[in-house]
């Protein structure tokens, strides 16, 4: 996907001007928190801290630590950008990047796991985990910050949604809200699922288990999938099985969450 980062932040400029003409009683957070900031970085770090601050860490400090993260990993920097990007692009509600940026949990969510990933990896482990708590609490979504998660993610409405500590999500994938990547008991080690390139995996879906699921498949709302699912198959049901293949090749770009497009051909009653 090619965009600049500096449209980005000049597209956020504009439709922040254009939403206080609009809505006089928000100019002032509008100012606070798009128009008075310098770049996308101040801008992200600000909004995030004020939502999550606590008696503990409060939101100068959180603010300090999120841009001090951004600044020292460009590759981070790339990733939320992305994130942006196409919640813009698969989400009808978006309406631009302005509604996302501000007021979008999922993406709230993903961008604050990012920088516990961060920390996690920089032995600040604590401090992962309490920010983890954190964004649990206020976006009710929980990441575990060791979880590995690739770009262009969009995670929608979010509400529910877990993420073990051992998962992998590739790149271009789509979560709805109630989406579990979990265990299967109280085994330790890889013990999490590893979701391939462009997967859709639709509102309610259980992913149970270290298994694999592969690049551009379809798991169908409420599902519980248990068994590796193969590349490019749509699988339904509790437990999940396998009903044709996804004609698209990765469904989680267009959201189709309709499970009569599989291709019977492919079928097969077992994952």
């Amino acid at each position: 996907m090619e965009f600049s980062n500096d449209n980005i932040w000049e597209s956020l400029r504009v439709e922040a001007e254009q939403a206080g003409k609009n809505e006089g009683l928000l100019v002032a957070y509008l100012e606070e928190t798009i128009q008075g900031q310098k770049s996308f970085d101040t801008a992200l770090s600000y909004t995030l801290a004020s939502k999550l601050r606590d008696e503990i860490l409060p939101g100068i400090t959180l603010r300090d630590l999120f841009l001090e993260i951004l600044e020292s990993e460009e590759s981070m920097q790339q990733s939320i950008r992305i994130d942006l990007e196409v919640v813009k692009d698969r989400d009808p509600a978006a309406n631009g990047y302005l509604n996302p940026f501000l007021f979008f949990k999922g993406f709230h969510a993903l961008s604050a796991y990012r920088f516990a990933h961060h920390l996690w990896y920089e032995e600040r482990k604590t401090l992962a985990l309490y920010l983890q708590s954190l964004i649990s609490k206020v976006f009710g979504v929980d990441i575990h910050p060791a979880a590995t998660i690739g770009h262009g993610i969009l995670i929608d409405h979010a509400t529910g949604v877990v993420i073990g500590e051992t998962a992998v999500v590739g790149n271009n994938v789509s979560l709805l809200h109630g989406v579990t990547l979990g265990g299967t008991g109280k085994e330790r080690g890889d013990r999490h699922p590893k979701v391939g390139n462009g997967v859709l995996i639709a509102a309610g879906a259980k992913v149970l288990g270290n298994i694999k699921i592969g690049e551009g498949a379809k798991i169908g709302a409420g599902s519980v999938v248990l068994k590796d699912v193969k590349p490019h198959c749509t699988v339904v049901g509790v437990p999940a099985k396998n009903i044709g293949t996804c004609k698209e090749a990765s469904p989680a770009l267009g959201m189709n969450q309709q499970i009569g497009n599989a291709d019977p051909g492919g079928f097969d009653p077992v994952i």
